[in-house]
Formats: structure tokens, sequence, C-alpha cells
């Protein structure tokens, strides 16, 4: 892999990652429309990284005082609004990590094609805009009971599927249950720590457990774009979501699935 491709595919999953338009389908197109070689799984682990370090980076006062506040409940029984998103969060982590464990290589193997990411660009993309428009979203992240958000963490299960997009269905989820828009993309980005840290790490044991060689320079290069590219995605959402709402992201999905039936069809 030359360092132009890294260049372009950690951007692409940065932004991917936290617009509601599906990482791992443009990950998917990408090569295909280029005729590039398949970025290999070391890259893969390489830009999940950058990704959460972008979470990380962005949220860093908010993760830490969520941190301190779940440390205390554990060991001081001591409650408060930011332990119980703290483990709210851990819950709704749960069922991707489930639905990874049994059926990811299963997925991995049949839904990694072009047609099949247009079907879910398409069919998730106007549920999203259905949620956005009709959902009359009032309370923040702290204001979910925690059926609400369990029932996130299982929306966030159908990301597993290529072209589905994780922040996607779970902003969608969470309009659904009474979140605004900024509040819904707090949660799916928060949500993300836990999700992206578990993928890495099990596609990195596939790495460790692997022959690949690994070239060391491109994982370094894309790790970096994608953790820049992330964090000026999430500080673009959570600035302007509440002014723009999720129709352009439906648009630009239908557009892009379009597209794609055109190509590969």
């Amino acid at each position: 892999m030359d360092l132009v491709q890294a260049i372009v595919l950690a951007i692409v999953q940065g932004l991917s990652e936290f617009l509601p338009i599906s990482s791992s389908g443009h990950l998917i197109l990408i090569p295909h429309f280029f005729g590039w070689t398949d970025q290999g799984l070391a890259f893969d682990v390489a830009v999940h990284l950058g990704t959460l370090l972008a979470v990380l980076i962005y949220f860093r006062r908010q993760l830490g005082t969520m941190a301190t506040a779940w440390i205390d409940s554990v060991f001081h029984r001591r409650h408060t609004r930011d332990s119980r998103l703290a483990w709210q969060i851990l819950v709704a982590t749960l069922p991707v990590g489930l639905t990874g464990l049994l059926f990811a290589d299963f997925i991995e193997a049949n839904f990694r094609n072009p047609l099949f990411v247009a079907g879910t660009l398409t069919f998730f993309g106007i549920l999203m805009y259905l949620a956005d428009r009709f959902g009359r979203g009032s309370k923040d992240e702290f204001g979910l009971t925690w059926p609400q958000a369990f029932a996130i963490g299982c929306a966030q299960a159908l990301a597993l599927m290529p072209g589905t997009s994780r922040s996607g269905v779970t902003m969608t989820a969470g309009r659904a249950l009474g979140l605004t828009r900024s509040a819904a993309a707090r949660f799916s980005f928060l949500l993300a720590v836990p999700g992206i840290t578990a993928a890495g790490a099990y596609e990195g044991l596939k790495l460790i457990t692997s022959a690949e060689p690994v070239d060391w320079q491109p994982m370094l290069v894309g790790a970096a774009f994608a953790a820049l590219s992330g964090i000026a995605c999430i500080h673009f959402l959570i600035r302007f979501i509440e002014r723009i709402g999720l129709l352009p992201f439906t648009v630009y999905r239908l557009i892009l699935a379009g597209v794609i039936v055109w190509h590969f069809a």
C-alpha cells in the first residue's frame, strides 16, 4: 500500500466513522472504485485506533469525569448522573460484543459486496430520516432510561452489516427514543469508545495470530490521519447537527446507493 492510498482511506475512515454514512461501506467501495487491492487487516486495525483516539481526545474531559464517577460507584457506592451514564454505555455495548463474537465471521464472508452495501445504505438512510423528521426529542443523554440505553446498544449491533453505519443507526435509535439531535450524536460517540476498542482488540488478535507481514509506515500514517479527520468530523457534527438535521446524510446515502447500483449491477 502506498501513502496516497493510506491517507485517502484514513481520511474516509475518520469522516465516515462518525458521520452517519457508514465507514465499513466506504472502505469496501473505495478500493473497488479506484482499483486498489484490499488494504489488509493491519491497516484496518490502525485506522480503528485512529478513530478511537479522536473520540478520546475530543471527549477527554467528559470521559475523565465519567470514568472517575464510575470508579467511585464501584468502590464507594456513590452514584451520580455521570456514573449512571458510564454504566449505561457499558451495558449498551453488550449486544454488539455478543453479536460480533457469534456472527462477525459470517458477516465478513457473506455481506462484503457493493450491492449489499447499496441496500443497507438505502434502508437505514430512510429509517434515519423518518426518526429525525418525526422524533420529538427534547432530552439529553442523561435522560435515557436503562431500557432505552440498551435499545440503542441493540441498534448498534446492526452496524456490523456493511453500509448500515454505527453512528447512523445509533443516532436513529436515539432520535426515535426522544433524544435531541446533539444528544443522540454525543451518546453515539461515547458509545463508540468501548465498541471501537472491542473491534480493534478483536482485529488486533486476528492480526497477531496471522502470518500477514506488517508495513508500519502506512499504519502509522493511517492512524494519524484517521484521528485528525475524526476530530474535525466530531466537532463539525456536534456544532451544527441541531441546525442541519440528518436529511443531508440521507440524501448522500441514497445518491451513493444509486451510484453503486449503476456501477456494479
